[in-house]
């Protein structure tokens, strides 16, 4: 453990590769005041079990969110819009002072749409 890892507390254990993908996102749940919000966001990468977006919000480790990746133009025939809930597993600094990258761990559905990495 690094002392930049040792600084920054989470309850993240990956399971499985995170793809670097913009997915657009929609979040909904509670912040750390308790005020309801939705923000509509974008996929910093995802994977089966989970998925890490920027927000403006004040979020924590712990916090349950509704989490809604809607089907895209590109989409093919037959794939659905998702819908699942998450946890709040990892919290690190954003692009900015207003901003916080948020990992979530899916503890509802899992997600099984094919995407290819946009580093490819």
């Amino acid at each position: 453990m690094t002392s930049a890892s040792a600084a920054t507390p989470s309850l993240e254990r990956r399971r499985e590769r995170r793809v670097p993908v913009h997915l657009p996102i929609v979040v909904r749940g509670k912040d750390r005041a308790g005020f309801p919000f939705e923000e509509h966001t974008s996929c910093e990468n995802v994977c089966r079990g989970g998925a890490a977006f920027a927000t403006r919000h004040p979020l924590a480790l712990g916090i349950q969110l509704e989490i809604h990746i809607p089907v895209g133009a590109n989409a093919t025939r037959g794939e659905k819009e998702f819908s699942t809930q998450g946890r709040i597993v990892h919290v690190k600094p954003g692009r900015d002072n207003q901003e916080i990258i948020v990992g979530v761990e899916f503890i509802g559905p899992r997600f099984h749409r094919m995407f290819v990495s946009e580093m490819t």
